[in-house]
């Protein structure tokens, strides 16, 4: 702090500044906005994780897409349901004043990173938290397939007793397949009824662990399973199960991943945050010092 007294005090037009007196915009005071796309695990344990780190210096809401009738719900604020395309989300990230967008959607929803890729161009930075893939290994009898389509068409054709796990929507590319029977794994029960001629609906939602999925695998006589290759732990362990039983896995590949910085683990994505928290505080009151209170 400066003082002097009356008989040394410089001349006004020599004087130090004094940054107190500087006024400071109300936006200044305001937290940062972070906005994570993705009901995801990894978006959940983001959002945990940030609240815990960054506290009152980081205001965060999550977006869910909806698709879950009772999705497990990340901390701080939850915004449910679609933005209306890039567009959309565009004059969202506008009207919330969003400085941050991180995108943890699943690797299989392209729609919403593109949207997230397109709407961020207006100049909000963006990061893609990308859960990494699953890998084959020793003991797998992997059959890659590019898409659903292919899938349905590259089943091996001993099989009868297929475990379907790609989703409600993607099943409609198994309808022709009238000489197999499936057992369809869901979150939720769909609102009508799957387009295959015989299946079995099993709801439930993972983790799930190696001795149940194998007992499943057993029980209903599985002899193929069929899923996407989304990467995570919660639902790993049909893969161990299926290795365990010499069984064949049709995987359904990635679709490439959206353009922009990506980083595969939460953490990663923690220390984004707080470079650009960084960035922006500096630059949103141009002079002001950056209080590490």
């Amino acid at each position: 702090m400066w003082t002097w007294s009356s008989s040394t005090a410089p001349a006004a037009s020599s004087a130090a500044p004094d940054r107190r007196a500087i006024p400071v915009p109300p936006e200044a005071h305001r937290p940062a906005r972070l906005l994570i796309l993705g009901g995801t695990a990894e978006g959940r344990a983001l959002a945990a994780a940030a609240e815990a780190r960054f506290g009152a210096r980081l205001s965060l809401v999550s977006a869910l897409a909806g698709s879950t009738r009772a999705p497990l719900l990340p901390a701080g604020a939850v915004r449910i349901g679609g933005f209306g395309g890039a567009a959309g989300l565009a004059a969202y990230l506008d009207a919330a004043r969003i400085d941050l967008l991180i995108d943890a959607t699943h690797p299989f929803a392209t729609r919403i990173s593109e949207s997230a890729a397109t709407a961020a161009r207006a100049g909000v930075p963006r990061l893609v938290l990308l859960r990494p893939p699953w890998r084959a290994g020793t003991g797998d009898r992997w059959i890659e397939t590019p898409t659903v389509e292919a899938a349905a068409a590259a089943l091996p054709a001993p099989a009868r007793r297929v475990f379907l796990t790609v989703g409600a929507r993607a099943c409609a590319s198994f309808a022709g397949r009238n000489d197999l029977w499936f057992l369809v794994r869901l979150v939720d029960e769909p609102e009508r009824p799957l387009p295959l001629a015989r299946y079995r609906l099993l709801c439930a939602r993972g983790p799930f662990t190696e001795a149940d999925e194998r007992a499943l695998l057993v029980r209903h006589g599985i002899d193929c399973l069929v899923t996407r290759a989304s990467g995570g732990a919660a639902t790993a362990a049909k893969l161990a199960a299926a290795r365990a039983l010499s069984l064949p896995v049709v995987m359904i590949r990635r679709p490439p991943p959206p353009p922009g910085t990506r980083v595969s683990s939460v953490a990663a994505a923690v220390e984004w945050i707080e470079e650009r928290l960084s960035h922006i505080c500096i630059h949103r009151v141009p002079g002001f010092p950056l209080s590490r209170e």
